[in-house]
């Protein structure tokens, strides 16, 4: 004769004394147990965190020859995607040991299995957008596409330097030392700049008639103090070459600016029309189109 009495044998095993304690136990000290065991599991996620925020920042950091400081991008978003990771594996396996106790009976607890499963099934088509962004910084820090310290250009209208690299988010900090934070799947485009601008070269023609020393003297003034002005978007004092001739028989200097990416009119409408009005007390003539403007990403 079968004993219909018992425990199912394909219900979760559990140690004896545990599942004689839990049929024997009233429901308040179940929900006061699951109440602990869930305390418990948070301080134990807090703890992970805690300790790999500590491993990243003292363990991970190197510093440039220049003596700044700066994280490995790498290091820090694949460590706390498996950080994410063996949280989610601790917070399922916790689920799992609670429904295992207070359901402990088979096809109960297929049931709940069955039911999570739809739910997750559900939420996996709301959380698309969170597997995008995850995919794309996993995809970002591998492929090298940008560092923690780069001013970036997302092709989104967003310029600045990067402050991390999320699993969701990239942050930026933009020219007006705003928080940005740009989701990982809206990157489509990245314009890097590894040494924080670009530069700015001026090519000023001298008048023909005028004291070349003079005139150097008044472009001079006039790019120091245009970059005293806008120091913001400016990043150094501008460089000046010696006086050149082209193969055209004409007189010219070079201004080399750095400048912050995105903020070509301050030198297209500021630094040419203050220079262009220079350059007219000593030629009235002078126009501007005699003063021509390129850019190029910095490479050192």
């Amino acid at each position: 004769m079968n004993n219909t009495s018992g425990p199912s044998t394909n219900s979760p095993a559990l140690p004896g004394p545990l599942e004689q304690f839990w049929s024997g136990s009233p429901h308040t000290v179940h929900i006061a147990v699951i109440v602990v065991a869930a305390i418990i599991v948070h301080l134990l996620v807090r703890l992970i965190r805690y300790i790999s925020e500590i491993f990243i920042a003292k363990s991970h950091e190197k510093r440039n020859p220049l003596g700044f400081v700066t994280q490995q991008p790498k290091f820090i978003t694949l460590t706390r995607l498996i950080v994410s990771f063996v949280i989610f594996v601790i917070y399922a396996l916790a689920i799992y040991v609670i429904i295992a106790l207070e359901y402990p009976n088979d096809n109960t607890f297929k049931t709940y299995l069955t039911s999570a499963a739809v739910i997750g099934l559900a939420l996996s088509f709301g959380l698309q957008g969170l597997v995008q962004d995850v995919v794309t910084c996993i995809t970002l820090i591998l492929s090298d596409t940008m560092e923690v310290g780069d001013t970036v250009d997302l092709m989104n209208g967003v310029i600045g330097r990067v402050e991390r690299i999320g699993l969701r988010f990239v942050k930026v900090i933009n020219f007006y030392n705003q928080e940005i934070f740009v989701p990982n799947r809206n990157i489509a485009n990245v314009s890097r700049f590894p040494h924080g601008g670009i530069f700015a070269f001026v090519d000023i023609q001298i008048p023909t008639k005028a004291d070349q020393s003079a005139v150097v003297q008044a472009i001079q003034t006039v790019a120091k103090g245009v970059q005293s002005q806008f120091s913001a978007i400016i990043l150094a004092e501008p460089a000046f070459s010696k006086v050149e001739t082209t193969p055209g028989n004409w007189n010219y200097i070079r201004v080399r600016f750095r400048i912050w990416p995105g903020q070509n009119n301050i030198i297209e409408n500021v630094f040419v029309q203050q220079t262009t009005a220079a350059m007219k007390t000593f030629d009235p003539n002078y126009a501007t189109w005699q003063i021509v403007t390129t850019y190029r990403a910095m490479n050192f």
